[in-house]
């Protein structure tokens, strides 16, 4: 396996640099959906005792895992983040409580054998039980199982965002995005897209610093992140470990725990992000074991992202993101997300892999396979 001949015949890449055009055209389509979309959620959200679920598989997990801290801050309710696998495998345990739910289900292709049973399981075992579907197939089953049901409403990403790639790029951070922009009153929401976008663009703008970082012989990649960060950098440990195939090694954890044993996993050929919280509390931490990590592997083997200032004249690994500091966490990950997805794919084009599809042989594939759903005996 070769190198592609020019980046731009990369699906991944394509997918990765369409993400601000995307955004956009998300904040524009839920605009001209607010009635629709306020007329089924509002009603809910009014509702003092409704739980939020936000569920998918993989990277689909994790959307929910970086929105459910902020949305839980901002609604001042319970909303929980639990994978499809969890819920399928668990039923009785994920919905223990039989109390008025709103599910979230994230899908990119919607045709997972796990996000359509999550839906079914939900049903069969709560008595009031909604679902928002965010999905980017409008063929998925995910998608046909709820287009027509009063209980539920479907929102339809850009046809784009279907990622022909094998990892989920401009898929993930569209559905995020759509379920921040819903779920949270956003008062102007095409201008935070805008925002989010013009972060996003600056960040591929200097993805030859990050083709750079790729080119060193790093073995091992450790992301780390607090509160909705954290689910940040699982997801990036993910996209690398994906795009790699395996062949570096990648770890995510949150800048406490990171102290707790997993610190094992630092070497002389080990480089660490470090993304840096909006909330002046939270950032104390992260900033703390930042400058650790600088004191324990070297400042050049420290990469630290955050959502305020100038890339320009930025101490030495370090990169800000400007006009992002007053953004929460979950939003602030969209644009810190595209240096993930870059970062993994210059990682996998320097190992001669194919980032389009990084498993030739089928051993993982870009649908789950191999799933066999049980029947619930109640």
């Amino acid at each position: 396996m070769g190198k592609p001949a020019l980046l731009e015949e990369v699906a991944t890449w394509q997918e990765i640099g369409q993400q601000p055009a995307v955004w956009r055209e998300v904040a524009a389509t839920l605009l001209a959906r607010s009635a629709e979309v306020r007329a089924f959620l509002d009603p809910l959200l009014t509702r003092p005792d409704l739980r939020i679920v936000l569920t998918g598989a993989g990277t689909s997990a994790f959307a929910g895992e970086v929105l459910a801290p902020a949305l839980a801050r901002s609604l001042f309710r319970r909303v929980d983040a639990v994978a499809t696998t969890d819920i399928v495998s668990n039923p009785l345990e994920a919905f223990a409580e039989d109390i008025p739910t709103l599910l979230v289900s994230f899908g990119r292709s919607g045709e997972s054998p796990e996000s359509v049973t999550a839906t079914q399981l939900a049903d069969q075992c709560l008595s009031d039980v909604h679902h928002l579907v965010v999905t980017c197939n409008p063929d998925g089953q995910l998608a046909a199982d709820h287009t027509a049901s009063p209980s539920s409403l479907v929102l339809l990403m850009p046809a784009a965002t279907n990622d022909r790639g094998f990892a989920m790029t401009s898929s993930f951070t569209s559905m995020m995005l759509a379920a921040w922009l819903v779920l949270l009153p956003v008062a102007d929401p095409v201008g935070l897209a805008e925002r989010l976008a013009r972060a996003a663009e600056l960040v591929l703008s200097e993805s030859d610093r990050l083709a750079e970082l790729a080119g060193r012989g790093y073995q091992r990649v450790v992301y780390l992140g607090s509160g909705s960060l954290g689910g940040l950098a699982r997801e990036s440990a993910l996209k690398l470990l994906e795009l790699t195939a395996g062949r570096v090694v990648s770890y995510y954890d949150t800048a406490l725990g990171f102290r707790h044993g997993p610190k094992a996993v630092l070497g002389d050929r080990t480089l660490v992000v470090v993304y840096l919280s909006n909330d002046p509390y939270t950032r104390r931490y992260d900033e703390d074991i930042a400058e650790e990590l600088r004191q324990a592997i070297g400042s050049e083997n420290v990469l630290v992202l955050a959502g305020y200032g100038d890339v320009t004249g930025a101490a030495p690994g370090a990169w800000h993101l400007p006009g992002l500091e007053h953004e929460h966490d979950a939003a602030l990950a969209l644009p810190l997300v595209v240096v993930a997805q870059l970062l993994a794919l210059r990682f996998s084009l320097e190992l001669g892999l194919t980032p389009d599809n990084p498993f030739p042989d089928g051993e993982v594939n870009r649908v789950v396979q191999g799933v066999t759903v049980h029947p619930l005996v109640s």
